[in-house]
């Protein structure tokens, strides 16, 4: 039910208040201490993309990575190397696959409207070597972990 315009001249209704994706913290939960950080350019960017990439603020993610951070401080220096270099392969490959999602779009697109697509093959063997991608990037973290 749309609320009622706070102006009070106004009888039309307000749109309704955006819904929160995720439920309310609880008091004891709430983040109300600040620490700053200062960041280059590039650091702030190559943040900024992080954190969107993962659908969080750029803040909410900070805190997430430096407790994370702080949980594991037994990690040795090749094990945080090879995570970083495993979520920059997975960065890598999802924009890739959203690349090709466009391409694909466009192609059905073009083809549902009864033209010709020449680029359809070209697409369609794109969509195949990021599977490939995909897939031996799958087995070699498999491999990695070893049995469960």
């Amino acid at each position: 039910m749309p609320e009622p315009c706070p102006a009070p001249y106004c009888t039309h209704s307000a749109p309704p208040a955006p819904r929160r994706n995720r439920a309310r913290k609880r008091p004891s939960d709430k983040r109300v201490h600040l620490i700053t950080s200062r960041f280059n350019d590039d650091e702030k960017k190559r943040l900024l993309a992080a954190a969107e990439a993962c659908s969080m603020t750029p803040s909410g993610f900070l805190a997430h990575a430096a407790l994370a951070a702080a949980r594991d401080l037994s990690r040795s220096a090749a094990e945080v190397a090879e995570e970083r270099e495993m979520l920059t392969e997975l960065f890598a490959l999802r924009r890739h696959l959203g690349h090709i999602g466009n391409n694909l779009n466009q192609v059905a697109k073009t083809l549902n409207s009864g033209a010709d697509a020449p680029q359809t093959e070209a697409v369609l063997q794109a969509v195949r070597r990021a599977a490939r991608r995909v897939e031996e990037f799958t087995q070699q973290r498999v491999r990695q972990a070893g049995p469960a």
